[in-house]
């Protein structure tokens, strides 16, 4: 079974989030994270997001023993396909940042938490609000790339948005959780970029001259 969401994705926010923690991987505001959903536990809150407001809350653990970070990004169910064991591929849109005020009882194995929406309001109208110096990011990105053994389209590149761009590029490059957290945590599109600038410099510097692989 396939499916596309039709709901606005600017619907009021939910009060009660379902939390997806996943270490290193990160959700932004207006990116787009695809998810394969095989646990019974994460089925089971697929199946509950459909029948609801689609909403879903990514975050990262902080530590190994399941303790998370305050901040995540919540993102609403796109599209998606089930298969014939059960199993879902997801597509969820990013709404807004959120802050967990209170982890809640598990939900079917699931974990939840209440959301404080207040200091990301802007997060649901973005706008592209940057002027990169493209040449030294696509300076920064060849080396980058390179260095990881990673394709890059550069005729996507070339044509998306600054907002767009460092949007895709922040959740795509392989940062460790510490360095994802602090792209999430950015104030603005403007801090973001440059720590993500800062962040691909310090890795092309480290790397030079050395094998990265």
């Amino acid at each position: 079974m396939t499916d596309t969401a039709t709901s606005d994705i600017r619907d009021p926010l939910p009060a009660v989030l379902p939390l997806f923690p996943l270490k290193g991987v990160l959700l932004l505001p207006g990116g787009q994270l695809p998810l394969h959903i095989f646990e019974d536990r994460y089925k089971s809150m697929i199946n509950d997001a459909l029948q609801g407001d689609r909403m879903i809350g990514m975050i990262q653990y902080r530590d190994d023993n399941g303790g998370l970070y305050d901040i995540g990004c919540a993102g609403k169910i796109q599209a998606f396909e089930e298969t014939d064991d059960g199993r879902f591929y997801v597509t969820l849109g990013g709404v807004s940042r959120f802050r967990v005020s209170e982890e809640l009882p598990l939900e079917k194995g699931y974990r939840r938490a209440k959301a404080d929406w207040a200091s990301y309001m802007r997060d649901t109208n973005l706008a592209n609000c940057l002027d990169l110096d493209r040449n030294r990011l696509n300076a920064l990105l060849g080396d980058y790339f390179s260095q990881q053994e990673m394709s890059c389209d550069w005729n996507a590149v070339t044509q998306a948005s600054d907002q767009k761009l460092i949007t895709c590029l922040s959740m795509i490059c392989p940062f460790d959780a510490g360095e994802k957290q602090a792209l999430l945590e950015a104030d603005s599109c403007h801090t973001r970029a440059e720590i993500f600038m800062t962040m691909l410099e310090m890795a092309v510097k480290n790397c030079h001259g050395s094998a990265c692989h």
